[in-house]
C-alpha cells in the first residue's frame, strides 16, 4: 500500500471530535474532509479487498466491473501524485484526468458521490509545462516542498532549493558549508545552543537547513515574484483571498520555476508550475490577480483576465476594483 494512501487513511478518515458526529458524511469523516479523505479511505479499502464502495451504483451508470476498473486506475494515479491530492479541487482534477476517457455521467457521478467539485466548477488549466527552456529564461529551479508560511501574498513566495542541485552546489560559500558541518557536530553532541547559533549564521547568509523525510538538507533561499501578474496587496480587497488561493495551490508541493531575471527588490521573477498547473494561469482565471501589462505582454494572460472579468468572479465581482499599482502609488504619495 502506498504511503500516501496509508497516511490519509490513518490521519484524515477519522472524526475530529465526539461532538462532530452530527456533521459526519457517509464515510465517517467530518463535512470538511469528506471529499479527499473519503476517496483515500475507499482507495485504501479497494486495494485490500478489491471491493468498490456500497452505494456508488446509485450515482453512476456503469457496472460494478467497470467501477473496479476505475478504482484500479485511481489507486495508481494517487500513488504517482507527488504529492498526492490534499484539497477537493486537486482530488477532483485527479479523478477527471484519470477517467477522462470514461462516460461523463460516470465521472460526474463519482465526483458527486464524494462531494468533490464537478468539472464545470473547476477552472480549466490549459498551459502545459514547456519541454524546453522558453526564450528569455536564465535558469530553471526545482524547489523543496513549499511551507504555507512562505506565501507572502498573491504573487510572492519564498522557496528553497537544495544545494545538492548541480546549479547550486558550486555556488555555496565556504563559510556556509563550514557552519553546516559544525551545526551537525553540535547537534550530535546535543549542544543545541551552539547548533542554533551555527544555523543562524547559515540563515544570515541566505540559506537554511530543512528537515525533510528524516533528512536534513542544506538549501538556498529564493524570493519569487510571479511573472506577469499583480495580485491585490494584503490590505486591499481580495488581498487575503489571493494569498489563501496561492497558498492552496503551492503548499506542500515542489515547484518548477523558470526564472527570467530579478526585480528591483532582489526577487527572482519567474513562471511557476505546480503538479502540472501553470500557477499564473489559475490565479488570473480565478479573478485573484491582474495581468501586469506594464511588464508582460502575453496575449494569453490578457485573455485569462478578460475571462474572469466577464464571469465577474474574484475581485471582478466589484464594479471598479482598484489596481494594486495605483494603490501602491497612492500609499507612496501619502494619499
Amino acid at each position: 500500500m502506498g504511503n500516501a494512501l496509508r497516511f490519509l487513511y490513518g490521519h484524515c478518515c477519522k472524526p475530529t471530535a465526539a461532538g462532530d458526529s452530527d456533521s459526519l458524511g457517509p464515510h465517517g469523516v467530518s463535512s470538511a474532509t469528506v471529499g479527499v479523505s473519503a476517496l483515500a479511505h475507499d482507495l485504501f479499502h479497494f486495494e485490500i479487498t478489491s471491493q468498490v464502495p456500497e452505494g456508488l451504483s446509485k450515482h453512476v451508470v456503469s457496472s460494478k466491473k467497470a467501477q473496479a476498473n476505475w478504482y484500479r486506475k485511481l489507486v495508481n494515479a494517487w500513488k504517482e501524485g507527488k504529492p498526492p491530492p490534499k484539497t477537493p479541487e486537486e482530488a477532483a482534477r485527479l479523478v477527471i484526468h484519470t477517467l477522462k476517457r470514461h462516460q461523463k455521467a460516470d465521472v460526474e457521478g463519482l465526483l458527486a458521490f464524494y462531494g468533490l467539485p464537478l468539472p464545470h466548477t473547476l477552472e480549466e488549466v490549459v498551459v502545459q509545462i514547456p519541454t524546453s527552456l522558453p526564450d528569455g529564461v536564465q535558469y530553471e529551479m526545482h524547489t523543496l516542498p513549499v511551507d504555507a508560511k512562505a506565501v507572502a501574498d498573491g504573487d510572492t513566495i519564498t522557496v528553497y532549493v537544495s544545494t545538492a542541485d548541480p546549479r547550486e552546489s558550486s555556488f555555496v560559500p565556504g563559510n556556509v558549508h563550514a557552519a553546516a558541518v559544525q551545526r551537525s557536530e553540535a547537534r550530535a553532541q546535543r549542544n543545541y545552543v551552539e547548533a542554533d547559533a551555527f544555523h543562524q549564521q547559515i540563515i544570515d547568509s541566505g540559506y537554511r537547513v530543512i528537515s525533510l523525510q528524516n533528512e536534513e538538507i542544506l538549501a538556498k533561499k529564493y524570493r519569487i515574484r510571479l511573472r506577469g501578474i499583480d495580485a491585490p496587496e494584503s490590505a486591499m480587497p481580495y488581498g487575503k483571498e489571493a494569498k489563501i488561493e496561492l497558498t492552496k495551490i503551492v503548499q506542500g508541493k515542489s515547484l518548477r520555476i523558470f526564472v527570467y531575471g530579478e526585480d528591483r527588490y532582489g526577487r527572482s521573477v519567474g513562471d511557476i508550475y505546480c503538479n502540472g498547473i501553470f500557477v499564473q494561469e489559475l490565479m488570473l482565471k480565478k479573478g485573484l490577480a491582474w495581468h501586469y501589462t506594464a511588464y508582460d505582454k502575453r496575449p494569453e494572460f490578457e485573455a485569462w483576465e478578460k475571462e474572469a472579468r466577464t464571469r465577474r468572479i474574484g475581485l471582478w465581482a466589484s464594479k471598479n476594483p482598484e489596481k494594486p499599482w495605483d494603490w501602491r502609488k497612492d500609499k507612496r504619495e501619502g494619499k
